[in-house]
């Protein structure tokens, strides 16, 4: 076993989970608005979610979707959409508990989290990179489903600090005019960091 690429492996599972993106983002705002508890179905299904696509990737996915030029773009497309969806929400949001408008307003569920990893461009372009930079032409399954399993098993605390970071804020987040900038800024974010993957 090659450990330098084992620790080479780690290292970039650790920078691009930890580094600010769509997933990130919300976890933060979900932190902020609902706590780290009621945030740990969200980060379970994000960390599950992409363990699955880069089993996917692993056994060739990314060939089949390279024989349909149309698919990555509209996976994208929808994406972007969605995170649109989700800003428009965490910009209008209210606290939790603070009426109707608030009760609409709740944490992204595991489902949720797992399946917007299909639609997550930063996502794919971790598990591309993640296979087509490190994983050898000759890796065994077993070889594949460990070294995908070691990924999930760091991005998990890797992303968790954001919604850490987010449980920080709750304090601060009180008065109301920071808590609608902060959620403004938040949605604004969150859109201008996918910004960068629409033209990949």
């Amino acid at each position: 076993m090659d450990f330098s690429l084992l620790a080479a492996m780690a290292l970039f599972a650790f920078v691009t989970s930890v580094t600010p993106g769509p997933n990130n983002l919300m976890l933060l705002v979900s932190g902020a608005a609902f706590g780290f508890k009621k945030t740990i179905p969200h980060m379970l299904g994000i960390s599950c979610g992409h363990f699955v696509m880069l089993l996917a990737v692993g056994a060739g996915l990314e060939q089949l979707l390279a024989m349909s030029p149309r698919a990555y773009p509209l996976m994208k497309i929808v994406g972007f959409a969605y995170v649109l969806y989700m800003a428009w929400g965490i910009a209008r949001s209210a606290p939790p508990g603070a009426g109707q408008e608030a009760r609409a307003h709740r944490p992204l569920g595991f489902v949720g989290a797992a399946l917007f990893q299909w639609v997550n461009p930063k996502a794919w372009l971790m598990a591309i990179a993640y296979f087509g930079n490190y994983m050898p032409v000759d890796a065994t399954a077993s070889f594949i489903t460990a070294t995908c399993a070691m990924f999930s098993l760091i991005n998990l605390p890797s992303i968790s600090l954001w919604a850490l970071l987010g449980l920080r804020l709750q304090a601060f987040l009180q008065n109301d005019a920071r808590r609608r900038m902060f959620n403004w800024g938040m949605a604004a974010a969150l859109v201008i960091a996918m910004l960068p993957v629409l033209f990949v």
